[in-house]
């Protein structure tokens, strides 16, 4: 059991150590750009292996408002992802550069431009997932049962790391990557280099955490409005 947890939590979190690490292009330039790059499409091979079954319940089941929306979410990291891997060998100046593509300026704006809203999507991705993460963490901790203790410093944690999130989101301009905005602000890798992984950090925790609560609140308001004819008769 112990190592089927290390299996769910490691796999993700190699991933996106191996995606933030991508980012970094000014600083590790292209070479291990690519390497890290193929590292992660590598990863995510494997992952999508892993939880294969989760496609072939696509056509089973009831699908309500909830599931639409967890599964669009997810069908759009997908494509964001095909989008990603397809931009990524077509512009490749190392790994793949002996195949007889021809480069293309645009197709390297889309790159980027898809790379920053995978990150945005995996945030959501980790958000929807959040009860499922922090199940497996207790099962390789060895605590079968939540602690009222411990989930009011994990909130307390998460509210912390929000405004930590709100406020990387303006440092790194992340809004005019998201809108394909042309920017010559890129950042100082001569001056630093730990908090841009720091702040890409995050960044993705951003929507992670506006997707669970989100949710939560949702579940909440529907147990809610399901009990009210219960309650008026």
């Amino acid at each position: 059991m112990k190592s089927a947890a290390v299996q769910r939590i490691l796999l993700p979190a190699l991933m996106a150590v191996a995606l933030v690490l991508s980012l970094a292009y000014w600083w590790l330039e292209n070479l291990p750009h690519e390497m890290f790059g193929t590292a992660m499409f590598a990863l995510l091979g494997w992952h999508l292996v892993i939880n294969r079954h989760w496609f072939t319940r696509l056509a089973k089941g009831r699908y309500d408002a909830r599931r639409i929306v967890v599964v669009g979410l997810h069908l759009l990291l997908v494509i964001n992802m095909l989008v990603l891997l397809v931009t990524s060998i077509v512009i490749s100046k190392s790994l793949f550069a002996a195949l007889p593509i021809p480069d293309s300026i645009y197709l390297r704006e889309v790159h980027w431009f898809s790379a920053y809203w995978v990150m945005m999507i995996v945030g959501i991705h980790v958000g929807l997932h959040w009860a499922r993460v922090m199940a497996l963490c207790r099962s390789f901790f060895g605590q079968t049962a939540s602690s009222a203790a411990r989930t009011g410093v994990l909130r307390v944690t998460a509210i912390i790391v929000f405004g930590f999130g709100v406020r990387s989101f303006q440092v790194l301009d992340v809004w005019g990557k998201l809108t394909f905005t042309y920017s010559l602000d890129v950042w100082n890798f001569k001056t630093s280099v730990t908090p841009f992984f720091g702040h890409w950090a995050c960044v993705v925790v951003l929507p992670a955490s506006l997707t669970h609560y989100g949710l939560a609140f949702w579940r909440c308001q529907s147990r809610r409005r399901s009990t009210q004819p219960a309650a008026s008769a």
